[in-house]
């Protein structure tokens, strides 16, 4: 698999977009935007999830060493709940986009829906990290950052087992919810158990 885009777009600056967290019932949604200096590749850079733990790790690294920017944004359950995933996550990009030191003039963002970025003209990649080097390492730091994220969570909150799930609807995850009930960091919007009614 060829994981380019420099080829293809010599002349413009282009940022990977990508997220975590979306289908998560506790936990931020985070997005990530990065640009990479042209010529970048890594052969072990891939979709963050078809990776390891460890080689999720040491991409972010490489990563963070050599891009020429790059961004990381959280957005908080209180502002999922009041606005929901979707817009969220589209929200964390646009947070990322504005925190680059470096103004991309093309974007590549991974998923089917975006909302537009100021004037900068957008391109929806399905499965787009598994074809862009840029959406790639985007998804690798948004991973990365996020289950750093809820490991550190889970000291706070040990009876739901984040520092294995993530925050992810495992069984785990849903018994603590059964039997302590949610707490803070808990999305309300979301059916955080099989028996809950949503209004």
């Amino acid at each position: 698999m060829a994981l380019a885009e420099y080829h293809l777009r010599k002349s413009k600056i282009i940022s990977g977009l990508d997220e975590a967290g979306r289908g998560c019932l506790a936990g931020p949604v985070v997005a990530a935007a990065v640009i990479l200096p042209e010529g970048f590749n890594d052969p072990v850079l891939n979709d963050s999830k078809k990776l390891t733990e460890k080689q999720r790790n040491l991409l972010r690294h490489h990563i963070e060493n050599r891009a020429l920017c790059y961004a990381v944004a959280f957005v908080f359950p209180n502002r999922i709940d009041e606005i929901n995933i979707l817009r969220a996550s589209i929200e964390a990009m646009h947070v990322a986009l504005d925190s680059l030191s470096v103004r991309p003039e093309y974007l590549l963002v991974d998923g089917n829906t975006f909302y537009a970025y100021k004037d900068t003209p957008h391109e929806c990649v399905i499965k787009g990290d598994g074809q862009f080097l840029s959406i790639a390492a985007a998804s690798i730091l948004a991973k990365t950052y996020r289950d750093e994220y809820m490991k550190e969570q889970h000291y706070n909150f040990p009876t739901y087992g984040w520092v294995r799930n993530k925050g992810y609807p495992t069984r785990e995850h849903r018994k603590g919810i059964a039997v302590h009930g949610p707490c803070g960091l808990h999305r309300k919007s979301f059916r955080l158990t099989p028996e809950q009614k949503l209004f």
